[in-house]
């Protein structure tokens, strides 16, 4: 999802507490912050030899151990300030994806996008999703689609 669509669906949900799904049936809690927004580039260079280039935008969020007890959730609003504050210092790059970048004590942190949303009347529930690495070179490589999840060089030895 692209940060104004994420931006927009924020907007049509004013005043509705936000929820971040980082697993299945696993929330982050009612205690964590939006820390930090990240304009990222990434210029990378695969094992086939090819080199690519992009940016994303990451929404850092993070739990306070100083409000474990804490039971009600940050608004929609709350987020909008934040990101509006952001954009007046460093213009958030809106037709870039949005991952939202999380951890806690059981759960690795990890950068993860946006898979679904859901809205009822009182919340906002972003489900998110951990992406799986993958060989960017298969067809140097000779790796079929299919086969993604197996490491480039495990497979073929081409690295």
């Amino acid at each position: 999802m692209k940060v104004q669509e994420f931006i927009s669906v924020l907007e049509n949900n004013t005043n509705k507490e936000l929820i971040f799904e980082y697993a299945p049936n696993k929330i982050a809690g009612a205690n964590y912050h939006l820390t930090e927004v990240k304009n990222v580039q990434f210029n990378t260079t695969d094992c086939g030899g090819k080199t690519n280039f992009w940016k994303e935008t990451h929404f850092q969020i993070w739990e306070s151990p100083n409000e474990m007890d804490k039971t009600e959730f940050m608004t929609v609003n709350k987020i909008l300030s934040i990101v509006k504050r952001v954009d007046a210092i460093t213009p958030l790059l809106l037709g870039t994806e949005l991952k939202i970048e999380y951890g806690n004590s059981t759960f690795p942190t990890s950068v993860m996008p946006i898979q679904k949303i859901n809205s009822t009347n009182k919340q906002l529930i972003i489900s998110l999703f951990v992406e799986n690495t993958r060989c960017k070179a298969n067809d140097i490589c000779g790796i079929p689609e299919v086969e993604e999840k197996d490491a480039c060089c495990e497979t073929s030895g081409c690295c």
